[in-house]
C-alpha cells in the first residue's frame, strides 16, 4: 500500500476528526472510503454550464430592441461610472 501525505485546512481536519469519532474508525480508513466513493460515483462534469446553456430556450424571445448595445457608443454613455 502506498503512503500519501497532504496538507488540509484546520476546518476540514475538525470535520474529519468528528466523523471518525462517530464511526470509530482510523483516519486512513475513512479517507480511503471517501476517496473510493468519490471515484465510484464517476467523473464530475469538467464544464460548468454557461448562462446561455441554462437559458437557451429564452434566447431570442425579445424583439424590437437594439441589435447590440455594446457596440453603439450611445448606449454605453455613463456605463461603469
Amino acid at each position: 500500500m502506498k503512503t500519501l501525505s497532504i496538507k488540509i485546512p484546520e476546518k476540514l481536519d475538525r470535520r474529519i476528526a468528528h466523523e471518525i469519532a462517530q464511526r470509530r474508525t482510523p483516519k486512513s480508513v475513512f479517507v480511503r472510503e471517501v476517496l473510493d466513493s468519490f471515484f465510484a460515483a464517476g467523473k464530475p462534469s469538467k464544464k460548468q454550464p454557461t448562462v446561455l446553456d441554462l437559458t437557451r430556450d429564452l434566447a431570442g424571445m425579445y424583439r424590437g430592441g437594439p441589435r447590440d448595445l455594446s457596440t453603439n457608443p450611445k448606449h454605453m454613455e455613463g456605463f461603469g461610472e
